[in-house]
């Protein structure tokens, strides 16, 4: 039994040792297939990468938000990082059946350690195989967050940890029995019951025990290391191993996921100047290895665990996008395709091959079948990526918000459709009547610039406009970014004229742009059309940094004396402002709508003393929530607001769920599946609210043609209302007509002025 063990597991460790060895110089040369990142970006302030590492790996920090999923995963986790030991301690127990480690062998703390992470190793191992195979994907279809995951891969590693777990626990029961522990020992209070089962037990019988438990536990470890090493695509196993670089090399350096702003667009790891772009300068992703470095991390990172795809608006109503099979189809055609591009093979710009029949003679068949293979194509195209996968994304952050080991989901989506609109000018139709319009007009309805100061003609009070009434924003406290949407939509030109009255009656000094200012380009951006964008952007710079007026700059800071501060309605432009101009020269404080409001109310500048009855459900926005973490304003309104009672839907916070206008989405025809703004209106619904609360224009805007559809069909109240919070407050704060407005008398405790976004 000794030398069969003996042979065994040598034979298997020598196998899987030089097989490790040769797939981390696969993933080595791999990895340097990507084209490089922007200097500094990944590896900038090294120890607060570290400290973040460290965080959310012992914080668990993703997976926690999955209760006891979270809990389980943590124990097996530590423990293939801390049981490492036990295997030393096999390999000395096929020679040696009561071999111990030196020194702390028989350390009392050590013993207990092992014996308590080896049984929760186990014990966790056994609760994600439950939860996986209660999961029923075969059943569930959508429903289920493993539709879709390589199941057989799965169950393969979580039985290989289970028996390695079964393994540490009955050597430890053999090694109490040939110590001779005679009754309870705490150094085996894990594995006592094992040791009072081979009690009495002859010396040879539990040494031959001991030899094939450890040839048991050093040959799965083994065969799993064999496994995983001939498939390097394997995301289930290697996510444990690059789980640790993909979350170091993250965006930002603080532990902030990739959302906000979108990075700029880059071409060999150097920024594109769309003034002047290079003659090799690539424009998006047509090919695998046009993405960065990170971004064949990311693909190759994804443990197939499902919590994107599970919180995916697109794929929760039927569409075809799902986050995690996206990033499974990018990491098996990259790594199917790595042989081709190792040998030096490639397509130039006009598709001819970079490299020599006898530099390519070598690949085989199937890595020179899936080069040809289009990254972006239909079924019948035999494409990687079917168009309608990227043109179902919202960019509502959903997948990145859960991911556990931190994939950049939306950037990848991103540089696919810039490729498409900028090189193939393929996209949905309608996209294109919003470009033109952004073109020629600077907003996406094409309308008059005039028509954007119409609603200051709808107030009873003179609205300061820039240019016109007042000469620079010197003058005033805040510029008031009405947004294309808030001065020429209808439905968010409530919302516009709400906050307008609301500042007039809180004597906050304010003042609007005259007109001139275009689109924040969010749209356009979001799209793939980053020319548009950019020249949008650095309009609109350029119209703000005169309106702001000269100001000399602090010598300590290097930035202006004078705060630039904005308050936008529109969380997209929030976003655009505060997140994405900084990149193209333009820096400014900007806040939410909701934020000021709420800190005009702690100030009692504004009181609501009017009840506003019924019960409202708040709908969180995307870009105003999971992009810019702005959450606890609009409730805390809500909350001053008499006669409210509020209930939260059950997607709601940092699951809340999109109403399907972000990502340019706004602007295109949603043909597969159920619409997103229905699903989420009847989430609302099933609490019969009286109101709907939101606050940003696009969600109202997709909220009421929901509920507006939703009453012709009978299916909703005719006294359901969808609001934005300003107009709830204005309500409030409005006295009775008998009762003299008190908005701004109250003197309030002096509260903190609100955080502008990053």
């Amino acid at each position: 039994m000794q030398l069969a063990a003996i042979i065994v597991s040598l034979t298997l460790t020598a196998v899987g040792v030089a097989l490790l060895g040769r797939a981390i110089a696969q993933f080595a040369r791999y990895f340097r297939l990507g084209q490089p990142v922007p200097a500094g970006t990944r590896t900038d302030n090294p120890y607060q990468r570290s400290v973040t590492l460290v965080r959310e790996f012992l914080g668990h920090t993703r997976m926690n938000r999955w209760g006891v999923v979270g809990i389980a995963h943590w124990f097996v986790a530590i423990g293939f990082l801390t049981l490492p030991p036990t295997i030393i301690t096999a390999y000395g127990q096929l020679f040696k059946a009561d071999w111990t480690l030196p020194v702390i062998g028989t350390f009392l703390p050590y013993e207990m350690y092992i014996e308590f992470i080896g049984a929760m190793t186990t014990l966790g191992i056994l609760t994600l195989m439950a939860v996986r195979l209660l999961s029923l994907p075969s059943r569930a279809g959508r429903k289920s967050r493993f539709t879709g995951s390589k199941m057989g891969q799965a169950y393969f590693v979580e039985y290989v940890i289970f028996i390695i777990g079964l393994a540490i626990m009955v050597l430890r029961g053999l090694e109490g029995a040939l110590h001779h522990v005679e009754g309870y020992d705490a150094a085996y209070f894990a594995s006592y019951p094992l040791v009072l089962l081979f009690d009495g037990m002859s010396v040879g019988t539990l040494q031959n025990l001991v030899y094939f438990f450890a040839m048991i536990k050093l040959g799965t470890t083994m065969v799993w290391m064999i496994t995983v090493s001939l498939n390097t695509n394997m995301g289930v196993a290697w996510h444990r191993f690059l789980g640790f670089p993909n979350i170091w090399f993250k965006r930002d350096a603080d532990g902030g996921t990739a959302l906000g702003e979108l990075q700029p667009m880059t071409s060999g790891g150097k920024p594109i100047d769309f003034t002047d772009p290079g003659e090799d300068d690539v424009f998006g992703v047509s090919q695998v290895e046009q993405f960065s470095w990170k971004g064949l991390l990311d693909f190759s990172t994804c443990t197939e665990c499902g919590r994107c795809q599970s919180q995916c608006p697109a794929w929760n109503t039927g569409k075809p996008l799902s986050p995690k099979l996206l990033i499974m189809s990018l990491r098996d055609h990259a790594h199917a395709k790595a042989p081709y591009l190792l040998a030096g093979g490639g397509k130039t710009m006009e598709g001819e091959e970079k490299a020599s029949e006898e530099q390519l003679k070598d690949v085989p068949a199937a890595a020179l079948a899936e080069a040809e293979r289009p990254l972006i194509g239909t079924l019948e195209e035999n494409g990687v990526i079917d168009p309608d996968v990227l043109w179902s994304c919202t960019t509502c952050g959903a997948c990145v918000e859960q991911c556990p080991v931190d994939i950049e989901h939306i950037d990848h989506i991103v540089d696919m459709r810039r490729y498409q609109v900028m090189i193939e000018s393929s996209f949905p139709s309608e996209a294109g009547t919003m470009l033109k319009n952004l073109e020629k007009k600077g907003n996406p309805w094409g309308l008059a610039k005039k028509q954007r100061l119409e609603w200051t003609k709808e107030v009873d009070f003179e609205v300061p406009v820039v240019g016109k009434t007042i000469e620079d924003l010197t003058e005033v406290e805040y510029l008031y970014w009405v947004g294309c949407a808030g001065a020429l939509e209808d439905r968010a030109k409530k919302t516009t004229k709400a906050f307008a009255e609301l500042l007039h009656m809180a004597g906050v000094k304010f003042a609007i742009m005259g007109g001139d200012e275009k689109c924040t380009g969010d749209s356009a951006r979001r799209l793939g059309n980053e020319p548009l964008f950019q020249e949008l952007g650095m309009e609109n710079v350029a119209t703000l940094n005169a309106a702001f007026g000269e100001d000399d700059e602090d010598e300590s800071t290097k930035k202006p004396k004078t705060a630039k501060k904005i308050v936008a309605t529109c969380p997209h432009c929030l976003n655009t402002l505060g997140n994405e101009y900084p990149q193209i020269g333009g820096d400014y404080e900007v806040i939410h709508h909701t934020q000021l409001l709420q800190h005009l109310i702690d100030e009692g500048k504004l009181i609501p003393v009017t009840p506003v009855e019924g019960l409202i459900t708040y709908h969180d926005p995307c870009y105003l929530g999971r992009h810019n973490k702005i959450y606890t304003p609009p409730r805390e309104i809500m909350s001053a607001v008499p006669g409210l009672r509020q209930q939260e839907m059950h997607r709601h916070k940092e699951r809340g769920f999109c109403c399907g206008a972000g990502g340019a989405r706004m602007w295109m025809e949603e043909r597969i599946g159920k619409r997103i703004n229905t699903e989420r209106v009847d989430e609302a619904l099933s609490l019969n609210p009286d109101i709907v609360s939101t606050a940003c224009p696009f969600c109202l805007v997709m909220l009421t043609d929901s509920v507006n559809g939703k009453k012709n069909d009978g299916q909703a109240k005719e006294a359901l209302q969808v609001v934005d919070v300003a107009q709830l407050l204005l309500d409030s704060v409005k006295a009775p007509a008998d009762t003299p407005p008190p908005a701004g008398e109250a003197e309030g405790a002096d509260a903190p002025e609100p955080e502008p976004v990053k």
